[in-house]
C-alpha cells in the first residue's frame, strides 16, 4: 500500500525546476518569494528564506543548495543544512541552467540568454565564462568534462571543465531533445550517456568512442522528458500516455504499459519492483515482471516524483508537496 507520510501546502501551483530532493535533504519554492528546507521524515521546517520568484534551478550539492531565481539575474549559495547565505554572483539575466561538478558550478546557456560561466562552488568566484551566448540543453557533468549540446541540434559537444574549450564532438542521427526542465542526459551504469533524438529515438555516447550509438528506437512517438533509468531498465515515457521499457545495456524490450494518460516521466524503486505516477493523480506498483500490482490515486494531479529513499519518494503536486511511503509490511 502507499501511505502518506506528510502533505505541506506550498500556496502556489508546484514546479519541478523550483525542487531538490536527496535523502538528507529537501528543498521547495513556496508562497511566491519563499524557499524553504524541509525535514525528509516529517516535513517539518529546517530553514525558510527569501529568494526571489519562480526559480529556474534549485540544485543540491552538499553542504549547499544553488538557486537562480527569475526575478533577479543572481545566482544564490546557500548553506543547505542552515538556509544561510554563502555567496551570491551575478551569472546574467535568465541563466536557467545549473549544474555542480567537482568543486565548480556551470552556469548559463538556457535559450541562450546568457553565456555560460564556470564558478568556484565555495566562494562563487568566476574561473571562465564563454564569449558569446549560445543556447544548450542543461548539461551533464562527466569524468572528462561537461556535455552540451543546442535543442533541435544535430551534435553533442564536450568542453574542459578547466576552460571551457571545445574537446570532443558527436554527431547525432537525429535532432537533440532538449527539455526546459529536466536533464536532457542521462549517464548509464556502463560509464556512458544517454541522449533523446527526434521523436522515438535514444542514443548512446561514450567518451572513448567517436559515435553514438542507438540504443533503442520507440514504435511510439515519446514525451520530451521520457528518459529514466531504474534498475538497470530504460524508462521511455510515450507522448501519448504509457511506458515502453527496455534493458538499458541492450535495449531489448522488456515490456509495455498501456495507459490513456500521460506519465511523470520519473520512476521510484520500491520494495519488489518501481513506482509510476500519471499527471492526473495515480500511483502505479510495477512488480518485477512488469505488472501492474497497484494502482491508487493519491491526489488530483502530480507533476513531479523524486525518489529520495528506496520505497521511499516525494510527489510535486498542483499545490502540495506530498512524502509517500511504499513498503510492503
Amino acid at each position: 500500500m502507499f501511505d502518506v507520510r506528510w502533505e505541506r501546502p506550498l500556496h502556489q501551483a508546484g514546479s519541478p525546476s523550483a525542487m531538490a530532493a536527496t535523502a538528507r535533504h529537501l528543498v521547495v519554492h513556496e508562497r511566491s518569494t519563499r524557499l524553504a528546507g524541509l525535514e525528509p521524515a516529517d516535513g517539518s521546517v529546517r530553514w525558510d528564506v527569501p529568494v526571489g520568484t519562480w526559480p529556474r534551478a534549485v540544485v543540491i550539492d552538499e553542504p549547499y543548495c544553488l538557486v537562480v531565481p527569475q526575478n533577479s539575474s543572481r545566482l544564490v549559495c546557500l548553506d543547505v543544512e542552515t538556509g544561510e547565505d554563502v555567496w551570491q554572483a551575478e551569472p546574467g539575466s535568465f541563466a536557467g541552467h545549473v549544474v555542480v561538478d567537482e568543486e565548480l558550478v556551470l552556469v548559463g546557456g538556457w535559450r541562450g540568454y546568457t553565456p555560460l560561466s564556470a564558478m568556484d562552488l565555495r566562494t562563487g568566484a568566476l574561473r571562465w565564462r564563454a564569449g558569446e551566448c549560445g543556447s544548450t540543453v542543461r548539461p551533464s557533468a562527466t569524468e572528462a568534462g561537461f556535455l552540451l549540446g543546442k535543442p533541435g541540434g544535430d551534435s553533442v559537444r564536450l568542453i574542459d571543465r578547466g576552460d571551457g574549450r571545445e574537446l570532443a564532438t558527436w554527431s547525432l542521427p537525429e535532432p537533440l531533445v532538449g527539455p526546459d526542465t529536466g536533464p536532457a542526459f542521462r549517464a548509464d551504469d556502463d560509464g556512458g550517456v544517454l541522449v533523446r533524438c527526434g521523436d522515438r529515438l535514444v542514443v548512446r555516447i561514450a567518451l572513448s568512442e567517436t559515435k553514438a550509438e542507438t540504443v533503442v528506437r520507440a514504435e511510439r512517438a515519446l514525451a520530451p522528458r521520457a528518459v529514466d533509468l531504474c534498475g538497470g531498465l530504460l524508462w521511455l515515457a510515450e507522448r501519448r500516455g504509457g511506458y515502453t521499457v527496455v534493458d538499458a545495456s541492450d535495449g531489448a524490450e522488456q515490456w509495455r504499459i498501456r495507459h490513456d494518460r500521460r506519465f511523470v516521466p520519473s520512476v521510484a524503486s520500491v520494495d519488489g519492483g518501481f513506482v509510476i505516477a500519471d499527471e492526473g493523480g495515480l500511483l502505479f506498483r510495477i512488480d518485477l515482471a512488469g505488472t501492474v500490482s497497484e494502482r491508487v490515486r493519491i491526489t488530483q494531479r502530480i507533476r513531479d516524483l523524486r525518489e529520495q529513499a528506496p520505497s521511499r519518494f516525494v510527489l510535486l503536486t498542483k499545490g502540495s508537496l506530498l512524502a509517500v511511503d511504499a513498503r510492503r509490511l
